[in-house]
């Protein structure tokens, strides 16, 4: 109850998230095509790990705060990502973007580094107190991309920004094999991409577009 005297305490803010987002740029076109777009991909990467968190199992883990979280964004070319999409997906083709996820079980569910829960990525052996907990790899291939954007009549730096917070989704256990998943994480997206600026990336954009593309780390790779 309030009172003059006892006012009701403010509410509670959630614990602070560390987060250590590496953007490795290996197709030169990235540069010369999207200024500043290391930021830009940090900045998306960022925005969408702190919306997605609270409604994880990773919410309010001491983990978050110290050692904390790391990402890797990899700006690749459809070259390499075919490589990778023949190798984990059996899919000789390139696509626009790879999630490869380090802190899921066979089934898709996101687990606390460290926590024998099923085959994940992180071993409890494997992981070094001083070390953040590694989420995983976001993978994106220019000429796909900048192909896609110029067919929807976008710009590569806006459809990039969507790519990129796609992946961070999926590494945090999101995805769209079923109407009801596409329907909560495109939500998110929307949500997450209008806190960036970019408009909602769904609109007028015919089911042919090809959904970005989830793929789970095995132990050793």
């Amino acid at each position: 109850m309030t009172t003059p005297d006892h006012p009701d305490p403010p509410p509670r803010q959630p614990p602070a998230v560390t987060l250590a987002i590496d953007v490795m740029l290996e197709a030169a076109a990235w540069r010369a095509a999207v200024r500043g777009v290391e930021a830009l991909c940090r900045r998306a990467a960022e925005t969408a790990a702190r919306a997605a968190l609270p409604v994880t199992p990773l919410a309010g883990a001491a983990v978050l705060q110290t050692p904390g979280l790391a990402l890797c964004v990899v700006l690749e070319d459809d070259a390499a990502v075919a490589a990778l999409n023949k190798a984990y997906r059996g899919q000789d083709r390139p696509t626009n973007v790879l999630a490869f996820a380090a802190l899921e079980t066979a089934d898709g569910t996101v687990v606390l580094p460290g926590t024998d829960q099923g085959d994940t990525a992180n071993d409890a052996a494997d992981l070094d107190d001083d070390e953040p907990a590694h989420l995983g790899d976001v993978i994106v291939a220019f000429e796909t991309a900048r192909d896609e954007a110029a067919r929807d009549d976008r710009s590569l730096a806006d459809h990039l920004t969507h790519l990129v917070v796609h992946g961070v989704l999926h590494l945090l256990g999101h995805d769209h094999r079923d109407d009801a998943q596409a329907a909560v994480m495109e939500a998110l997206e929307i949500r997450i991409l209008a806190n960036l600026g970019v408009a909602n990336p769904y609109t007028d954009i015919e089911a042919h577009v090809a959904p970005p593309s989830r793929a789970t780390l095995t132990p050793g790779t």
